[in-house]
């Protein structure tokens, strides 16, 4: 059978159809190339097949993986059926495997899922709607404690957070770069103009500073307290940074972990599952002012430069007694422009910071605000893209408060 015959070509579109669905920028003109690639090659041969069509429909490397389960999955053998029956017995003598699903299976399903044909709809009759004054879905939605979510619940919710954008307030840097309108002579470019007209002047070259949004750091708290809101804000966080540059995350339970490179992975559940694979100490104790001190030691000098803006992301129990932690708090306040932390706690009214570790924490923060459904993370974007508040005004309302 050649390639261009209507029955492989239609079974090769029905294939980029399915990578489509997958998520996959696969279009007419991949769709084509693939036809025209398996001329070149023996379609006998299913590796030659699979790396052909490879080469064609996929241009990013992190896509590879969703490649192969999508390949091995549409161009399974016909005949594998007969023997489903004795391959079914024989696994069930066989001790079950604790495998987990690669990465994009669920997503593979899905999509998988949407081919079927689906039944013929039946005429209904056209129905009234009541217009009483009532929250819509998505309102309900906003206002829901991510604990209190279902799992259908979260998944809408995660659909939601991918398309929040956080526009941090732009800061002036250092650095200068040409601008006509600038307000700075710039000597060096003026003489090095001048080259081109035999070292004659004929205007001043201006500059003006570089105008760019400040590094955000985040230090979120993955201990069993805060394991429902970490996983949830993690979606956040991952659109957060692929989105925008300089965007540095840590997790911390009883050990400090830096995942700021596993979470620019462009696909969530490739992304969560290296994450996964990296921290040890998911759903554990807490020791703040030990990771504090580690984020201190180690990474405050990389990445809190040009005025950093900290998400510090805990609910305060320290199960160290606050050992250390306000002296680590005061060096983090002094190394970044603006440190807010987010309490999932804040959501009852009555809450007051009584712990050892909030009492230690709270003089050091700029800003107090809660962090558990999605209209906190709505009002927490509009508070970065507004200038700062003044220093110590969150310790200052929370004393006259008490």
């Amino acid at each position: 059978m050649s390639p261009q015959s209507g029955l492989l070509a239609t079974n090769v579109m029905h294939f980029a159809r399915l990578l489509r669905r997958t998520g996959l920028p696969v279009g007419p003109a991949e769709t084509i190339a693939a036809v025209q690639a398996l001329t070149f090659i023996d379609i006998g041969q299913r590796s030659a097949v699979q790396a052909a069509l490879r080469a064609v429909m996929v241009h990013r490397h992190e896509h590879f993986e969703m490649f192969d389960q999508a390949f091995a999955l549409f161009w399974r053998n016909p005949d594998a059926s007969r023997f489903a029956a004795a391959l079914a017995a024989m696994d069930g003598m066989r001790a079950p495997d604790e495998e987990r699903a690669p990465p994009g299976a669920r997503r593979l399903a899905e999509a998988m899922a949407a081919t079927k044909d689906k039944p013929p709809r039946e005429d209904t009759p056209p129905q009234t709607i009541d217009a009483t004054l009532t929250f819509s879905e998505l309102e309900k939605l906003q206002a829901m404690d991510f604990e209190a979510m279902s799992a259908a619940d979260i998944t809408r919710a995660k659909t939601e957070i991918t398309k929040l954008r956080l526009p941090l307030d732009a800061r002036r840097t250092r650095r200068w770069q040409p601008d006509a309108a600038g307000r700075r002579q710039d000597l060096k470019a003026t003489i090095r103009n001048s080259m081109r007209t035999g070292g004659e002047i004929v205007a001043l070259a201006r500059a003006s500073q570089k105008i760019k949004p400040p590094p955000l750091v985040v230090l979120c708290d993955i201990s069993g307290s805060m394991a429902r809101y970490a996983q949830i804000l993690l979606h956040f966080l991952h659109s957060v940074a692929n989105d925008r540059d300089r965007v540095s995350v840590f997790l911390f339970g009883t050990r400090l972990s830096n995942i700021s490179r596993q979470l620019r992975h462009r696909d969530p559940e490739v992304a969560f599952q290296m994450v996964s694979s990296l921290v040890p100490d998911w759903s554990g104790g807490t020791r703040i002012g030990e990771a504090l001190a580690a984020f201190n030691r180690t990474w405050s000098r990389r990445v809190l430069g040009q005025g950093a803006v900290v998400l510090l992301v805990t609910d305060g129990l320290d199960r160290d007694g606050a050992h250390g932690l306000a002296a680590n708090m005061e060096r983090l306040h002094r190394s970044c422009r603006r440190l807010i932390w987010l309490n999932p706690l804040l959501r009852w009214d009555g809450f007051s910071p009584k712990t050892q570790g909030a009492k230690a924490m709270l003089p050091y923060v700029d800003e107090f605000r809660p962090v558990h459904n999605l209209a906190s993370l709505s009002t927490l974007i509009a508070s970065l893209s507004a200038p700062p508040p003044p220093r110590g005004q969150a310790a200052q309302a929370w004393k006259e408060a008490s």
